[in-house]
């Protein structure tokens, strides 16, 4: 008989997944099975032994006192554990031994005939089966590994050769008691193995009474504070036996040492309080905790970069918790570290953990959170941020899209909160920041893109909101550092990403570059806002972004007309005051203040900013074949302007400014003159683009009139700037020494008071 179509579609969509279900609950029947039966016979047996305890009664005042257990019954005996009670002994007569323990061999000849016996009857009571529950273990499986670890403790004492056999042909059996030990590492709940379950408290106590778990456990029981040859012995075992034993240890130190200044009171297994030991835990824990976890669970990266950790393993499920533990603790001590090279190994320890806590998102969301806040730390040196920069980047790379949004919203909100405060000594490590955050968006455009979009549109909305409030502070929210700072972290973004030359090489346009045109209207627009001298330096450091664009990518973006509004101003065309004010570092200012407006010092910052920033921008063109008509209607403004500044009644009296934009305007004209020259050889119209494009490619723009000016300027600029910055250096070099010898000076005149207050009291005495 033919099948449905729908029985085909059930066997092929849910048919193994319902006999895997049955299979899973037949188990948990037949083992529940199992347990009633052991409980019925554990329940005939204690009839039987009450039925004898009447004769026992009565035998008992025939019998001699000092015979205790014919006194008890079989529970009472199993109850009171393998204690042997004191007798009592008649005169003349010796101590009797104590009775032997029984010996675990029986014990599970025992057991397995029971299971034996069990599992036989069971076929027959499946229909009769009760309610398959959650506990359904063995309960004297504890004991049992505490037995076999006990064996193995005698085995390598006795035979020392044959346990390094097993060693080292089986490894997996001596770690055996390893892996049961693991799972009492709680990291979440911060708690120690003595918050456990009551029974696995009773388990272990009973353990350690009897002496099962040797050293390890007498140092436990004798001091938690952690000791050098504690550590050195963990060291050991991790490095040449991989030993999950001695991991679970150090993991649980380094989780005290971690929080060792915590003033919670929260007490931990161990102790750590000489520094010695802490450095050398420190180092233990960040360096082999990596290698035994990829030792035990091995990592295989494909060609593609993909990363795939057997997470479904049950040695995966068994490490889980102490991992968690871990990468909490490591969370926390970046939080607290200050020095830079514990933080920089601090960091470069997070690298080999990361594929082993993909599947963890909360704690894959704070370490995240983490590690931006010590990349957009301003107090922390270059080589740490890097160093957290790389655990950021391959964060990224072997995550999954939404691992990467995360991280990158999470990189843009560090990088916006760090750039508030942009000082001299700061704007290194902003810059730094914008570089390096600008390289995350390339490891997946895609979801670059989406990320970017998200926030040029914020941007674009702060905008819009500052033009139609007509509130006094509306406009402070587009005249910030961090606006500016993340106009110009977008432009490197597009300038790294859009780039002909890496577009060419992928074969294909970004897909940042429909990003370009939304990132350059909210950028003219931000300038035009307010457009008073006070802000021209913001308009200056905008104008940066956009020419940084319009090079990288070959864009047009038209700067010369928003560079002449500065010029035609009426900053720069009336005559200034003289001042002693030292120049305005226009780096690092976004606003002028009062006391530089309308002052020669000003008018000579922004006449030189002027004339660079002009320059810059027809250099990005000097080769172009459409130079000459590009150049033609800024050539003509400036002219005119060169001639209304050098009136002698109404000019501004700047021969300074005035002879730089002269010789601007004798640059543009002997360029556009060579232009001119070989342009008039070529053989193509001007509809044929390739060869438009093509026009004088081969020739360096240095050799250009414009660009051979323009490579001179540059480099006088360098040599400014290096001078200014050795100076400044000097500087704080000689306030550094003055603020030492005034702070010794008062220590001295401090301990010199001390000195003749105890020279007074004792003339009085």
């Amino acid at each position: 008989m033919a099948q449905s179509k729908a029985t085909k579609k059930f066997e092929k969509n849910h048919l193994k997944d319902t006999i895997k279900r049955r299979k899973d609950f037949s188990k948990i029947k037949q083992k529940q099975q199992i347990k009633d039966k052991r409980k019925l016979r554990k329940a005939k047996d204690n009839e039987k032994a009450a039925d004898l305890d009447g004769d026992v009664k009565q035998k008992k005042q025939k019998t001699d006192k000092s015979a205790p257990f014919e006194s008890m019954s079989v529970d009472e005996f199993f109850q009171g554990g393998f204690e042997v009670p004191e007798e009592r002994k008649p005169r003349g007569e010796k101590a009797a031994k104590p009775a032997p323990i029984p010996s675990t061999t029986g014990k599970r000849k025992r057991q397995a005939a029971a299971e034996h016996d069990s599992e036989a009857s069971s076929a027959e009571s499946l229909s009769q089966a009760p309610t398959a529950t959650a506990d359904s273990s063995d309960p004297g499986s504890d004991d049992d590994n505490a037995d076999f670890e006990e064996q193995l403790k005698v085995l390598k004492q006795k035979d020392p050769e044959f346990h390094k056999h097993l060693q080292d042909e089986d490894p997996e059996l001596l770690a055996f008691a390893e892996d049961a030990d693991l799972a009492e590492v709680d990291a979440l709940s911060g708690s120690d193995d003595e918050d456990g379950p009551k029974k696995k408290k009773q388990k272990k106590s009973k353990r350690e009474d009897a002496g099962s778990h040797g050293e390890d456990a007498q140092d436990r029981s004798t001091s938690n504070e952690v000791r050098k040859a504690m550590v050195k012995k963990w060291q050991t075992a991790m490095s040449e036996q991989h030993s999950l034993r001695a991991t679970r240890e150090v993991v649980l130190a380094f989780r005290a040492a971690a929080h060792v200044s915590d003033e919670d009171g929260k007490e931990y297994k161990y102790s750590v309080s000489s520094p010695e030991v802490y450095h050398e835990l420190l180092t233990v824990a960040l360096k082999h905790v990596p290698e035994v976890l990829q030792h035990h669970l091995p990592i295989k990266e494909t060609a593609a970069g993909k990363i795939r950790v057997p997470t479904d393993s049950k040695k995966y499920r068994s490490l889980s918790t102490l991992l968690k533990s871990h990468s909490m603790s490591v969370l926390h001590l970046l939080a607290h570290l200050s020095d830079t090279s514990t933080l920089r190994i601090t960091l470069s320890s997070l690298i080999p953990l990361l594929p082993y806590i993909l599947s963890f998102k909360k704690l894959v969301r704070d370490l995240a959170k983490t590690v931006v806040s010590v990349w957009s730390d301003s107090a922390n040196a270059e080589t740490t941020r890097v160093s957290a920069f790389l655990v950021l980047r391959r964060l990224t790379v072997i995550g999954d899209p939404g691992i990467k949004e995360a991280i990158l919203k999470t990189t843009y909100q560090g990088l916006v909160k760090g750039s508030r405060n942009t000082t001299v000594h700061t704007l290194a490590g902003i810059n730094l920041m914008k570089n390096t955050a600008a390289e995350l968006w390339s490891i997946d455009a895609s979801v670059g893109y989406t990320t970017g979009f998200t926030f040029i549109r914020q941007l674009a909305i702060h905008l819009r909101s500052s033009i139609t409030n007509n509130a006094n502070e509306s406009y402070k929210t587009v005249y910030n550092w961090q606006y500016i700072h993340s106009l110009d972290f977008w432009s490197r973004v597009l300038a790294a990403h859009c780039d002909a030359l890496t577009e060419s090489e992928r074969g294909a346009p970004s897909p940042l570059r429909p990003l370009i045109y939304p990132v350059v209207q909210i950028t003219l627009g931000a300038m035009r806002l307010i457009p008073t001298s006070t802000y021209f330096p913001l308009r200056f450091h905008l104008i940066r972004s956009l020419l940084r664009i319009s090079l990288a990518t070959g864009t047009y973006i038209p700067l010369a007309p928003v560079l002449y509004e500065v010029l035609n101003s009426a900053e720069m065309r009336k005559p200034p005051r003289s001042s002693t004010l030292k120049p305005l570092d226009f780096s690092v200012s976004t606003r002028a203040p009062k006391s530089y407006l309308k002052t020669r010092v000003y008018q000579d910052g922004i006449g030189e900013q002027i004339q660079e920033l002009l320059s810059e921008f027809f250099v990005l063109w000097a080769k172009s074949i459409a130079f000459p008509e590009l150049a033609l209607a800024p050539t003509v403004l400036l002219k005119r302007w060169l001639k209304d500044v050098n009136n002698r009644s109404t000019g501004n009296k700047n021969g300074k400014v005035d002879s730089g934009v002269a010789l601007l305007v004798q640059k543009l004209e002997a360029n556009s003159r060579w232009i001119e020259e070989r342009r008039a050889k070529v053989e193509f119209a001007p509809d044929d683009r390739a060869g438009v494009e093509g026009f004088l490619r081969d020739v360096d723009w240095t050799k250009t009139p414009l660009g051979a000016y323009v490579q001179g300027q540059r480099k006088g600029r360098e040599e400014r700037a290096r001078l200014i910055e050795e100076g400044r250096r000097e500087e704080e070099r000689k306030n550094a020494s003055e603020k030492g010898e005034k702070t010794e000076r008062k220590d001295i005149d401090e301990f010199g008071g001390e000195v003749s207050e105890v020279e007074s009291e004792e003339e009085s005495e």
